[in-house]
């Protein structure tokens, strides 16, 4: 695909609003007592109500109802006091009742934000606007057979009644860039609040974009139709789909040479092996699904002490983490989103780390560069990380103090890590012990001795050429420290001046 030129010389703006379902950490489904849990044999986990048997009646799952509002506070989106369900008609396979429970006009939430940035300054900070987000039922999953040779189809209704939380945003975004970070963001909202694993593999979330174009003529914008782009699988993924998409868009403006703006809108489905878009069908406007209140569920009204109660039960807010991390702890933007976007309980290990060694920014440089590759190797959380806070605090203060060099210190880590001992007890383990004064002082003074074409260069202001020499150190004796050695050095020899 060819490369975009620069957002400056664009002819056209690109306008983007996302559709995000996101599936509720519940047991249960959302008008049933079906189990959710992923990877059951195909209709197994299926009941009358769930299925749309005729005289099987539906009873909201109270714990989805209660992420939904959390989610949503999470999200500054109003709440009104009361609030509705609605069917929503359509015919799919995949869709046993011929309706999908859901909500059109009083939504359970409304008018919220998130807040976008990216540490690298691609684009300008933005507040991204929530439309809504409203609690509903899947549908069916439809499985594609190609193997057998005849494409058959077949329908595994286990999803159906699970509960979704579908967050609709408003078309705020102006490239794909923001795109991705505003889901980015939003799946560290959710994880955060412990609302949803967000596992897109699962189906546990789902995104579906809207874009079209605002296109340069002499004075006007003229729009292009909207687009629904749709069987994107994971967020790079819809960043791909975007950057096509606007790219097609525009071409066939210039192909047609005719004003588009009163053109049918259009979803398009995502091939992410050719990597274009592919049109399925006419976009649907919200008429066609004929809406009309349940009739076999009744209002649900939220008080404002059920707020209240929710609001001080709210898990940590990735913004309000990042400001922290740099003006309580210094640290830069860069570094604090890193640190945020591994989740909160690597945070909270951070703080704990940097409290108990004094050195906020050493222990950002120990939790990035070497518990999070650790992580990494042994595929495992901070949770189930061998070593402590505490215990790798008393291992930088122990680095701090000239004890160890930073190559000696992280040998020392490894070794607590694969053995879970303490830092005394693996630097015993591994021979390393410390080099007092007098002994450094005099290797050093050997080694001046030995080589006085460094000892003349460092004179004549050649300051690297003491690097020889520390590297002699640390042959004749691994312990000493690369540091100290280059500081005795130095002074030894500014004496002989």
């Amino acid at each position: 695909m060819k490369q975009p030129p620069e957002p400056d010389h664009l002819p056209y703006k690109i306008v983007i609003g996302l559709e995000v379902h996101v599936q509720l950490a519940t047991r249960t489904k959302l008008f049933c007592r079906c189990n959710t849990q992923f990877g059951a044999p195909p209709n197994t986990q299926t009941c009358p109500v769930c299925i749309g048997l005729p005289g099987a009646l539906p009873v909201m799952n109270d714990e989805a109802f209660r992420l939904s509002l959390q989610t949503a506070l999470a999200l500054n989106c109003q709440i009104p006091p009361s609030t509705k369900w609605d069917r929503k008609q359509y015919y799919y396979p995949d869709l046993p009742k011929g309706y999908q429970i859901s909500q059109y006009d009083l939504p359970l939430s409304h008018d919220g934000f998130l807040e976008i940035h990216d540490s690298q300054q691609r684009f300008e900070s933005k507040r991204v606007r929530i439309r809504r987000a409203h609690l509903e039922e899947d549908a069916g999953k439809s499985i594609h057979d190609e193997r057998s040779g005849t494409a058959d189809s077949r329908i595994d209704l286990n999803r159906t009644g699970t509960p979704l939380l579908e967050i609709v945003s408003e078309p705020d975004m102006s490239s794909a860039l923001e795109a991705r970070t505003f889901l980015d963001e939003l799946k560290l909202v959710l994880v955060y609040q412990g609302v949803s694993d967000c596992n897109m593999q699962e189906g546990s979330l789902r995104v579906d974009a809207n874009i079209n174009l605002h296109i340069r003529d002499r004075e006007t914008w003229i729009p292009t139709p909207i687009v629904e782009v749709k069987n994107m699988n994971s967020f790079r993924a819809v960043e791909r789909a975007l950057e096509f998409e606007a790219d097609r868009q525009f071409d066939v403006w210039q192909e047609t040479g005719q004003r588009l703006g009163d053109a049918p809108k259009q979803t398009r489905g995502w091939d992410d092996q050719a990597e274009v878009t592919r049109p399925q069908r006419g976009k649907e406007e919200s008429s066609d699904y004929r809406y009309f209140p349940d009739p076999d569920l009744v209002p649900v009204n939220v008080s404002p002490q059920q707020l209240d109660q929710i609001r001080r039960q709210l898990g940590p807010i990735p913004a309000v983490l990042r400001e922290q991390l740099q003006t309580q702890w210094g640290l830069g933007a860069y570094d604090a989103d890193v640190l945020v976007n591994q989740g909160p309980r690597l945070v909270q290990y951070f703080t704990q780390l940097a409290e108990a060694c004094g050195d906020a920014k050493e222990a950002s440089n120990w939790v990035q560069q070497d518990v999070m590759r650790r992580l990494k190797e042994q595929q495992t959380e901070i949770d189930a990380f061998p070593v402590s806070a505490a215990t790798l605090a008393e291992l930088i203060r122990m680095k701090q103090a000239g004890q160890l060099d930073r190559s000696r210190a992280r040998e020392v880590f490894q070794h607590m890590c694969d053995h879970l001992q303490s830092p005394q007890q693996a630097m015993t383990a591994l021979g390393i012990q410390q080099v007092d004064t007098a002994e450094l002082s005099a290797l050093c003074r050997s080694l001046l001795d030995k080589n006085p074409a460094i000892v003349a260069d460092v004179k004549a202001g050649k300051q690297q050429a003491i690097g020889s020499l520390v590297g002699q150190a640390k042959k004749q004796n691994p312990n000493v420290n690369p540091a100290q050695v280059k500081e005795i050095c130095l002074q030894l020899i500014a004496e002989m001046s």
